[in-house]
């Protein structure tokens, strides 16, 4: 989809089909799940387990009722004085922190309080049976960091139905109906998101949830369906598979949610090609910029009729510009002082909230927080794999080429920027390519790391690479049995110096040099031999990584991903001719 900008330096598309001229499937998105386009997740619902049935959501404490609370508890003159203090503390802290990065199902970000843990849900990682290593650290000790954003349909709160209507639908297993990987790179220099539209057909692992130990079969269908395999988990489990990328966390978010974090910060600006009133999802603008918030920006993530050809792709760009305008807004020093709101906002968006044990605290949260804005703006790339439509056009696939350039470039840890290249060129020049031992005396350890979420490892691939290694010179190379599980091949070293000998090894065996990497994690020169290379004893010429070296294309995300950078103010969402006024 192309991109409008209001410099006009796009000119706007005439007579696009809608999504029934494509020949997508309308009753995907009706009522039971046209709605579905902002987060969710909750506590005792089927958006936090994926199958369960709802409750009735808890409301939150009236600010007089824990007023009242605090002074109470312990009597007047023991533990309620100190108690207030350590809330106004916390008030004071949070007012000054708020610049905290989008949780990005929907763009939302979050408020840490100390106080709201008891607030937040923690569910399990990934219930699938096979989980990818995870990434290795680079020279510098400094690792990658991957967070799974999702977002569910659940109607399983008054809230969420006022929100999101379908009232009939308050019981069902929801669907993950939003769903990026946000890619942090290892030296925090950039970010990368990257959208999954949630209609791509895909396969499902084994999942097992570990609450009521029920096992769902491994299953070929829409990714959003993920969700009702477990939980979470499940969608975790299944953007290992597809993509190769290791999840670190994962985060959810509901309706609500989204509403209170754009009345916080005052509204986001967005940007629309034409008027535009799509009443499915009530979102009425006017040509040009607007500053939504509210009912209103909830409406523009959830809008899909209304941008583009009417599907699922179109939402998502609009998300990814509404999270660059958020984060925007954040960064040029949005703040709340307004403690009520403070206090309100927190409620909101904990309760809102449904993550991984590993951050399951809202310090874990903070933390976090301070950790993503250190990534410039400028260094934001939003991005949505590369698809095509599937036969019937119900249901689209990953664009072969394409889809693994973009996966690959995220595992490698590379900016879809594409301004990762000259630096990395730059940091080569004043390094050993020549060994620095002869090859007798180079240890190497050939790891097998060929399984993944469907496929078992290759038995003895260790062995047999290591074989190859010996006959080849390296008389030193041994088979290390450690269990490894990852996309691409790669060679480690760990010192500088080391760097020629890693490149000899990578030589012999026609492994591609950009597969040689420097990291912290390894004792001496360690080959990893990933998914990409089940068989043979060289290196296929089609393995893993970017395409070709030297090729600047494959440095930075391919058209077909339609890029959208973190800085860019003129970006204009390009509107459906057949919803305007």
């Amino acid at each position: 989809m192309r991109q409008y900008r209001t410099d006009g330096s796009e000119g706007a598309r005439d007579g696009a089909p809608s999504a029934a001229d494509r020949g997508w499937d309308e009753s995907l998105y009706e009522d039971r799940s046209d709605a579905s386009g902002a987060p969710g997740g909750r506590h005792a619902d089927p958006a936090r387990r994926g199958h369960r049935a709802a409750e009735p959501a808890k409301p939150a404490p009236s600010s007089d009722a824990r007023t009242a609370e605090a002074a109470g508890s312990g009597g007047a003159g023991t533990r309620g004085a100190p108690r207030a203090k350590r809330r106004r503390r916390v008030l004071r802290w949070s007012a000054t922190v708020l610049a905290v990065l989008i949780l990005g199902t929907a763009g939302a970000g979050y408020l840490y309080y100390q106080h709201l843990n008891g607030n937040l849900d923690k569910d399990d990682l990934n219930l699938g049976d096979s989980k990818l290593d995870k990434a290795d650290p680079n020279a510098d000790g400094q690792t990658p960091l991957n967070i799974l954003l999702l977002g569910s349909d659940s109607r399983a709160s008054k809230e969420n139905i006022r929100l999101g209507g379908s009232r009939a639908d308050r019981d069902r297993p929801p669907l993950a109906d939003v769903q990026m990987l946000l890619h942090v790179s290892a030296d925090r220099s950039n970010m990368s998101v990257l959208s999954i539209p949630r209609d791509t057909r895909t396969t499902i692992p084994k999942c097992t949830d570990p609450e009521d130990g029920k096992v769902y079969p491994e299953t070929v269908d829409k990714i959003n369906t993920s969700l009702q395999h477990g939980g979470p988990g499940c969608t975790v489990a299944t953007w290992e598979e597809l993509t190769g990328i290791p999840v670190d966390h994962f985060m959810m978010i509901d309706f609500s949610g989204v509403v209170s974090m754009a009345d916080a910060v005052g509204g986001v600006p967005v940007c629309v090609n034409q008027n535009v009133h799509d009443p499915k999802s009530k979102l009425k603008l006017k040509k040009g910029e607007s500053v939504i918030k509210g009912e209103q920006a909830l409406s523009w993530l959830r809008t899909r009729h209304g941008f583009g050809d009417g599907t699922d792709i179109g939402r998502a760009k609009a998300q990814h510009m509404y999270m660059n305008s958020m984060v925007r807004q954040l960064k040029a020093g949005t703040k709340l002082t307004d403690p009520g709101k403070l206090r309100q906002l927190a409620e909101a968006a904990t309760e809102a909230l449904t993550v991984d044990k590993g951050i399951g605290s809202v310090k874990k949260l903070y933390d976090l927080g301070n950790d993503l804005k250190r990534v410039p703006t400028k260094r934001i790339t939003m991005a949505t794999m590369p698809w095509t439509y599937g036969p019937g056009g119900s249901y689209v696939v990953p664009k072969e080429g394409d889809a693994q350039q973009i996966f690959s470039l995220m595992r490698n840890d590379v900016a879809l920027d594409g301004k990762d290249k000259k630096k990395a060129e730059a940091s080569k020049s004043a390094q050993p390519t020549e060994p620095s031992r002869p090859k007798a005396e180079i240890p190497v350890s050939v790891m097998n790391g060929t399984g993944t979420a469907l496929q078992r490892p290759v038995t003895g691939r260790a062995s047999v690479v290591a074989g190859e290694l010996a006959r080849k010179g390296f008389s030193q190379a041994v088979a290390d049995q450690t269990p490894q599980s990852q996309a691409d091949t790669t060679i480690r070293y760990a010192q500088a110096e080391q760097r020629g000998d890693a490149l000899a090894v990578a030589k012999a065996l026609g492994i591609p040099e950009r597969l040689v990497k420097h990291s912290s994690g390894v004792q001496r020169v360690t080959l990893v031999i990933g998914a990409d290379w089940r068989e043979g004893n060289a290196y296929p010429a089609s393995g893993g990584g970017t395409e070709k070296d030297g090729d600047k294309e494959s440095h930075k995300a391919p058209d077909s991903a339609d890029a959208l950078r973190g800085d860019d103010k003129k970006a204009c969402m390009e509107i459906n001719p057949n919803y305007t006024w």
